[in-house]
């Protein structure tokens, strides 16, 4: 009897890169990738994506993929469009993946263009907090208290005291047809919001939690539990928007307290080890249920 023939397919993001033990961030893009399917092109700026996966002579993007100067990925990206659309390519789509320095910071005004232009790309970021590549200094996107090399915990300091750009909102303001928040710890419900955001044409949005254990200082092998920490406290809500409205939340059935979540992490252990850090984690607990009330994250009953 014939043994029955097994269809192999090859990962469009495959082993050997430069990612750290443990990187959210590469998990991340493996499975974005197996979500969009081989007919895209990727747009990538400077950070640590770019750095971990052209080291010379080695690639490990099996679908084209270009990288550029840190602020402008969604400039690039709509040019691209421009390009397929003057081949009379309409079936393969683009995809730029950029961390949370490239979308909250540098590239802000080049997102915003695209949003507002309208073009017909699918903006992926993957929000680690920090400038990881470059040392670890504060970004847009960086909690408030977390202690990085910009804003680092001391005695006459807190770390980052500004609090966290709502960037989901801010593009959604734009009348975007499709925005969502993500987090590697859920893979399955990341690759549906990357399933539903090729189903879409326009500007799209999602954004992904990706716990980072060298920026953080947490031991490599948690990344996953650190990442549903996070969202089982509310402080990463994860949540659909179509046309500005919210249509769907991942539901908590029991509240962590933000503490848990925190106090694993070497960015958040001044907190832990002074009084004054006992307002700061208070302040957290408070963001957190904020988030908790306005996306109606709790489960009923």
């Amino acid at each position: 009897m014939c043994a029955a023939k097994v269809e192999t397919r090859e990962s469009l993001f495959v082993s050997g890169h430069r990612a750290c033990h443990g990187c959210g961030l590469a998990l991340a893009v493996r499975h974005i990738l197996e979500a969009t399917g081989p007919n895209v092109i990727v747009v990538s700026p400077t950070g640590c994506l770019e750095t971990f996966t052209s080291p010379y002579g080695y690639s490990p993007w099996r679908v084209p993929w270009i990288h550029h100067v840190f602020e402008n990925a969604p400039a690039v990206a709509s040019g691209v469009v421009a390009a397929l659309k003057a081949q009379g390519r309409p079936v393969t789509r683009v995809v730029a993946i950029g961390g949370d320095g490239a979308t909250f910071d540098i590239g802000f005004g080049a997102l915003s263009g695209m949003l507002e232009r309208g073009d017909d790309v699918l903006y992926i970021c993957t929000d680690n907090g920090a400038y990881m590549n470059t040392g670890g200094q504060r970004s847009g996107a960086t909690p408030s208290w977390a202690s990085t090399t910009t804003h680092p915990a001391g005695k006459q300091s807190v770390g980052k005291t500004e609090r966290k750009k709502d960037l989901p909102e801010i593009v959604a303001a734009h009348g975007i047809p499709y925005v969502a928040t993500a987090s590697v710890a859920y893979l399955r419900d990341l690759k549906k919001k990357v399933k539903k955001a090729m189903t879409f044409h326009g500007p799209r949005y999602i954004q992904i939690d990706t716990p980072c254990p060298s920026g953080w200082n947490f031991p490599s092998h948690l990344t996953l539990e650190v990442g549903r920490q996070a969202v089982k406290c509310g402080l990463v809500p994860l949540f659909e928007m179509e046309n500005g409205k919210i249509i769907g939340v991942r539901k908590l059935k029991k509240k962590l307290p933000v503490t848990e979540y925190l106090q694993g992490q070497k960015r958040y252990r001044h907190l832990f080890e002074s009084d004054g850090g006992q307002s700061e984690l208070q302040k957290l607990q408070a963001e957190a249920d904020k988030n908790i009330e306005k996306y109606g994250l709790m489960e009923s009953g």
